[in-house]
């Protein structure tokens, strides 16, 4: 069965685009987009490449080859994916280039010598070489709250499970893929329903993209399995939908990065010998596909166990462990991740109006961006409180306790750094103010979306008091609650 592609993904120069174009045509949008001209000053652009363009794989098995990282059989399915083998760095790339020795033959073609075509991914490669900077994350990808929270803190605690040397739980979603043409990933869409954005170092990438409102298009009569590679021959009794769909191809040469947006089911293989960064992240744009993402698999996994329900002395904390097995966080996990979010964003904001007020400046982009911040938790808060699963107190945040945590400032600092960077406020402090809340008169702690909306309406009710006339960008927030609620 022959797949309908039409239409291309936007190529666009990223030092021609400012931050708030980029938000408000791709982000807000939720569309894809090819960047170039941001990876020269790269230095994995220079080590990990020859002049040629061919993958430089004696760098990697020199300095890095006793790393242990998931490995991809291209060749062989598991369950919904591919399946996962773990060697070292060394170990990979000796395969790499045994494999490709072997395939040649006298002529220099490939005579497919049956070996399996591996594929390095996920290599946490910023958490295990931090001192090595092998690129910057480029200014468009920075509002990264994913990220930003998981160098603080876990996802996910399991009480029942030692975790204080446990990486995995407590790792970033900042990756390096690596492997020689032929390797491929299957259709999916990313973790989280997140964004992504993946830098071509080296090699080559075909993509082929279905936009959202088509990805039902995907799945079974039962909407429970989906497509595993769209060049399948696809059975039209199983997936009816199938042969409808239209979708985006895009070839992805060396030195570009391409966008990828939330819900975006895609499917990727390297034309050449490839080596790629690639992040998963998300924030205020994108949230609500979190939290959509998360309430589908929490109704999946209490279907699958309904059936113990009334023998089960705990059930609902039977789903949500199995949730957070399942999708990677619980509904606990999340609303403790959005409620130090929001504290951040009130701190930030506090501080802002603070300066302001002192030093006779402001910056209206950067206030326009908390305020927006505060707008898209404020709009997943209600959704919380009307599902069933998500009752009583989720977790306890001490609004004080945060503020003396060192963790949660320097969380603070790091996303006031951020925007300053983005919206180009040259006068902002990295210093969060100790005394910046000694007036904090709202209650100690939230433990419920409950508890959240209230303290997000106080403090907008309370900083909007103080706005004068020229500083009104804190009604676009309160404007947004209102709207929220009718």
């Amino acid at each position: 069965m022959g797949i309908k592609i039409e239409g291309q993904i936007e190529r666009v120069n990223g030092r021609e685009i400012s931050y708030s174009e980029f938000a408000a045509r791709y982000l807000a949008k939720n569309q894809p987009v090819v960047l170039t001209g941001l990876m020269d000053d790269w230095r994995a652009c220079k080590d990990w490449v020859f002049t040629n363009g061919q993958p430089n794989l004696h760098f990697f098995s020199t300095h890095f080859g006793k790393s242990k990282v998931q490995v991809a059989d291209c060749d062989t399915r598991e369950f919904t994916d591919q399946k996962r083998l773990e060697m070292s760095v060394l170990e990979f790339v000796n395969h790499w280039l045994q494999s490709s020795v072997e395939s040649l033959d006298g002529n220099g073609n490939g005579n497919g010598n049956g070996k399996s075509v591996l594929y390095l991914k996920d290599w946490h490669f910023v958490k295990e070489y931090p001192e090595y900077v092998a690129y910057r994350t480029p200014m468009f990808f920075t509002d990264d709250w994913l990220n930003l929270y998981l160098d603080n803190y876990r996802m996910h605690d399991d009480p029942d499970a030692h975790q204080e040397n446990n990486d995995i739980c407590c790792s970033d979603y900042r990756f390096v893929y690596m492997g020689a043409k032929g390797s491929w990933t299957p259709l999916h869409a990313d973790v989280f329903r997140s964004y992504s954005w993946s830098a071509n170092v080296c090699g080559k990438k075909k993509w082929l993209f279905l936009p959202p409102p088509q990805c039902h298009l995907l799945f079974d009569r039962n909407m429970k399995s989906s497509v595993y590679s769209i060049f399948d021959d696809i059975s039209e009794t199983k997936f009816p939908g199938f042969k409808k769909a239209i979708w985006l191809e895009c070839i992805q040469e060396q030195n570009e990065i391409i966008f990828v947006p939330s819900g975006w089911y895609h499917q990727v293989h390297n034309l050449e010998d490839t080596i790629s960064i690639n992040h998963n992240w998300f924030n205020a744009y994108n949230l609500s596909w979190v939290w959509d993402l998360l309430l589908r698999d929490y109704k999946e996994a209490k279907e699958y166990i309904e059936d113990i329900k009334d023998i089960c002395d705990d059930f609902e904390g039977l789903c949500q462990r199995n949730l957070a097995a399942n999708t990677g966080m619980n509904f606990k996990d999340f609303f403790v991740f959005i409620s130090r979010f929001a504290l951040a964003n009130v701190v930030e904001l506090c501080y802002l109006l603070g300066e302001s007020k002192s030093e006779s400046w402001c910056s209206s982009s950067m206030m326009e961006q908390f305020a927006l911040n505060l707008a898209s938790i404020r709009k997943i808060a209600p959704k919380m409180i009307s599902e069933g699963g998500v009752q009583g107190n989720l977790g306890i945040l001490d609004l004080r306790e945060a503020l003396s945590d060192p963790k949660f400032l320097k969380l603070c600092r790091e996303l006031g750094r951020i925007y300053a960077v983005i919206h180009e406020e040259e006068k902002w402090s990295s210093i969060v103010k100790e005394a910046l809340m000694d007036d904090f008169e709202y209650g100690s702690q939230v433990c419920s979306p409950e508890d959240l909306v209230k303290f997000i309406e106080y403090f907008v009710s309370k900083l909007s008091a103080n706005c004068t006339e020229q500083n009104t960008l804190l009604s676009v927030l309160y404007d947004a609650q209102t709207n929220q609620q009718n």
